[in-house]
């Protein structure tokens, strides 16, 4: 076996969905097993999914017991060379393990690695290359000079803002939305520290792979989705407890034995926590509980042969549309058509597109990646992988996603 895909899901069936079709395709001439460790979800995630994936493992648990123990469990029975964490809301092109694994080969001194990831808009995804949260580089961060300098090795140092977006580099930290480590790494390590119920976790991880001798690299080879934000909402308190609860307890393991770094550290997160906690208030005061939904102005990517199917979903939508009509994916397309993907930059102005729903079949999930990174951040992208029942998006990482199902 080359590749076990490990996934923990809760309550987001939907995405996963999307997820798991992209990862089948993705495993196509590959050894590639699945493993998904379901955390007690109450969306009827069983129902809809086993039935679906006959060729996923799938292991229900009946209590959530949280990211790191449950990505332990799976490990336990993975029979991969590699082992890839992935999280249920990410979609990844065909060609994302192959390069992946082919740049472990070549890489000897490589223990793990992450890629290039785009949120549901498009937008690059700083996460993809971080440090270890020193005191400086955290207090640069909360203070707003990592936005002023983006680019600066020593006021964006927490998410690497020097080292170049599109170029492979040695980092310190990869997010555990995709975390490809070896079998000897998988051993040494024995997965995650399962102390850290969410959050942080992959930053234990990714230091104790560099303890036990290997290198950790950032790989633009390839780029992912990821959505973000639909298993927990970060417009929660218990986000907050979370997230910062877990950045604590790292510094705790890890730096007991620099006091000076330590307690520097601690008050750069408490201090985060509570910036977190105000801004959290504040958006919750100013915000209105109901907003009016606008209709969406939609386009379909995809051939003519499967128009009429695609629009049979688009029944289910609880948001008002308007179909503007189908785009084409290739030159030759006869069919009717509003244009083509090649100018779809263009025809959201011209045509006031603000909704777009890439149907991967002759479309490519790489293909769909590029053209999302190239278009408006303003725009909703969609995604629907051609043997679904649903499509999904989700343009925000403060908040859940949106879903049209027939299921």
């Amino acid at each position: 076996m080359q590749l076990s895909v490990i996934i923990v899901n809760f309550n987001v069936k939907y995405f996963l969905e999307q997820c798991l079709h992209s990862v089948i395709k993705a495993g196509d001439g590959l050894e590639v097993e699945i493993l998904v460790v379901d955390n007690n979800s109450s969306d009827g995630s069983r129902e809809y999914l086993s039935s679906i994936f006959a060729g996923v493992k799938f292991f229900w648990q009946s209590e959530n017991q949280g990211f790191g123990r449950a990505n332990n469990f799976a490990l336990t029975r993975a029979c991969g060379d590699y082992i890839l964490f992935l999280n249920p809301d990410t979609i990844v092109p065909e060609d994302c393990f192959r390069s992946c694994l082919s740049f472990f080969e070549k890489t000897p001194a490589c223990g793990a690695l992450g890629v290039h990831m785009v949120d549901g808009s498009g937008r690059f995804l700083k996460e993809s290359k971080r440090m270890l949260p020193s005191p400086m580089a955290s207090l640069y961060k909360m203070t707003g000079f990592a936005r002023l300098f983006p680019s600066s090795k020593k006021f964006a140092a927490y998410y690497c803002g020097h080292l170049p977006e599109k170029q492979i580099n040695e980092v310190d930290v990869l997010a555990g939305a995709f975390m490809m480590i070896s079998r000897e790494m998988a051993t040494a390590t024995k997965g995650f520290d399962e102390d850290f119920f969410m959050y942080a976790e992959d930053i234990d991880l990714s230091y104790r792979i560099q303890k036990a001798g290997k290198k950790i690299y950032y790989f633009p080879g390839t780029t992912i989705i990821h959505f973000k934000g639909e298993s927990t909402s970060r417009l929660s308190p218990a986000y907050v407890e979370h997230f910062y609860g877990a950045m604590l307890l790292f510094v705790r393991k890890h730096y007991h034995n620099r006091m000076i770094m330590s307690r520097f550290t601690s008050l750069a997160i408490r201090a985060s926590k509570m910036a977190a906690q105000l801004k959290l208030s504040f958006q919750r005061a100013v915000s209105p509980e109901s907003k009016s939904v606008p209709t969406l102005n939609v386009v379909l990517v995809c051939s003519q042969a499967v128009f009429s199917e695609k629009i049979e979903i688009l029944k289910y939508s609880t948001v008002p549309y308007i179909l503007l009509g189908r785009i084409s994916i290739t030159e030759d397309d006869a069919g009717n058509n509003i244009g083509s993907i090649s100018n779809l930059k263009e025809l959201v102005e011209s045509k006031r597109i603000n909704a777009v729903i890439f149907c991967e079949g002759l479309l490519t999930n790489r293909k769909t990646i590029e053209t999302l990174q190239a278009l408006p951040r303003k725009l909703f992208p969609m995604f629907h992988a051609s043997e679904s029942k649903s499509i999904v998006g989700s343009n925000r990482k403060t908040g859940n996603g949106f879903v049209i199902s027939t299921g």
